[in-house]
């Protein structure tokens, strides 16, 4: 079996040296490793595919007292994540992963599905998922979160997926999923952010759109980035049909990126993030 050795660190000389000698004194073997060093902020960032049999607490033990006090270390074999899906009423991009979850596509369990609308019920029916309508209409918003939080502890999800769910989230609730809540946007960040993405590049004649998709924090379409992708358009095509267009994009790049989130190859840093591709 395949484990994972992630590290986040303070750097400083000798780190490759320092993992690596505790591993080969373990008997590891190392198939596949990357390392990164942000220079100005000063950090080590190193995600390492070993297999061999292992005794790993005694290998994480090893690796606390060679590395920083303050070093985040994690050994883990990469099992399939617990999601939960969160979207309004675009079916794009929550159909796109209930087809991929379908086939095993995402390295995730998706335990349910929650919507503020009830449209896309039926969909999620259709592959023997727990629909939960949950209406926001008439409630305060601090009362519906609370709903919302309420349907998600019952499945302590690892991660929570806004598969479109076109309601801003106060920064209370994002406190509950730091660096676990992963959003799509619909448009290139940090341009065009907040609603109408499409008209807004529409009236400014742009010829490229584009999908982003990042962690939620407390400021709006402002968290750490994982993955991006653009298309080309040209003046012939109106608002309506970029965005027709931009749909194709917004699924795909949520789901790529929940790929790398999901099979251990993001890291985040401070408000931007490290990928292991």
């Amino acid at each position: 079996m395949t484990h994972l050795v992630l590290i986040h660190c303070p750097n400083q000389p000798g780190l490759i040296y320092k993992v690596t000698g505790v591993l080969f004194r373990h008997g590891l073997d190392m198939v596949r490793t990357g390392e990164f060093v942000d220079r100005l902020a000063n950090q080590f960032f190193m995600r390492s595919e070993v297999i061999g049999e292992f005794d790993a607490a005694a290998v994480l033990q090893e690796l606390r007292q060679a590395l920083p006090p303050t070093a985040s270390i994690r050994i883990t074999n990469n099992e399939p994540k617990n999601i939960v899906l969160m979207a309004t009423k675009e079916h794009h991009c929550l159909s796109e992963l209930l087809v991929r979850h379908e086939f095993g596509e995402l390295n995730a369990r998706v335990l349910g599905v929650i919507s503020n609308h009830e449209v896309l019920g039926d969909l999620t029916r259709k592959f023997n998922l727990p629909f939960h309508y949950l209406p926001h209409a008439g409630r305060p918003r601090e009362q519906h979160e609370a709903e919302v939080l309420a349907v998600l502890a019952q499945y302590q999800p690892d991660f929570v997926v806004l598969a479109k769910y076109m309601r801003i989230l106060s920064p209370e609730f994002v406190a509950h999923y730091t660096n676990r809540l992963v959003n799509i946007h619909h448009s290139f960040l940090p341009a065009f952010v907040g609603a109408s993405p499409y008209a807004q590049a529409f009236e400014r004649g742009v010829k490229f759109i584009g999908a982003s998709a990042h962690f939620v924090n407390e400021q709006l379409d402002q968290g750490p980035i994982i993955f991006q992708s653009v298309m080309p358009i040209d003046h012939t095509q109106s608002a309506a049909e970029m965005a027709q267009a931009g749909r194709d994009v917004e699924k795909i790049t949520l789901a790529r990126s929940l790929k790398l989130v999901f099979d251990e190859q993001v890291f985040v840093n401070g408000n931007k993030t490290v990928i292991f591709d």
